[in-house]
């Protein structure tokens, strides 16, 4: 695997839900609106580890649910971006209102609505089960399916590019 070049200009990780922080699966419970997910706890120390290195982590999901909004404050995330279902627009306005430059995001996508901003990324991924099409713009496949711990491997990768790995482990090597 090769690194890009701009690994050191991550600033934020842009990060899909479904598929990506969950394994895709979407359930209802008897007479209930609300959507049940699962998400990986190793995904959301990966997040933190993220944050606490001074990189910015958040959503862009083309679905709306309540438990997204659940995991995004339970994380204190950086930025949510619910029902794009235009992934390159909603890419444009989350750029825009965060004052980030495409080369200094890491996108981490499953499938082909996610082509559009994983293709303008500085570092696009894909986790393991993504669809194929995706190889052509995932300078990085993870080993990892989505909602399996993808996220915290391509966190781990960045931040060890970073050369950020060890500082923010100090905390737990005491």
């Amino acid at each position: 695997m090769s690194l890009p070049d701009n690994i050191s200009d991550i600033k934020a990780i842009v990060l899909d839900v479904d598929g990506v922080l969950t394994d895709g699966r979407i359930g209802y419970g008897a007479g209930s609106p609300d959507e049940i997910k699962f998400f990986d706890v190793r995904d959301g120390q990966g997040i933190r580890l993220a944050m606490r290195a001074g990189l910015r982590v958040g959503i862009l999901s083309g679905r709306r649910s309540k438990a997204n909004e659940t995991r995004a404050k339970e994380l204190g995330l950086s930025f949510l971006y619910e029902g794009c279902l235009d992934k390159l627009s909603g890419w444009e306005t989350l750029l825009a209102e965060q004052g980030l430059k495409p080369s200094e995001c890491m996108y981490i996508g499953d499938d082909v609505v996610d082509m559009p901003p994983m293709r303008r990324a500085g570092f696009p991924v894909a986790v393991a089960d993504a669809v194929p099409e995706l190889d052509s713009v995932a300078v990085l496949r993870t080993k990892h399916s989505g909602g399996r711990g993808a996220v915290r491997e391509a966190i781990e990768i960045l931040l060890k590019g970073q050369g950020k790995w060890d500082s923010v482990l100090a905390k737990y090597m005491l």
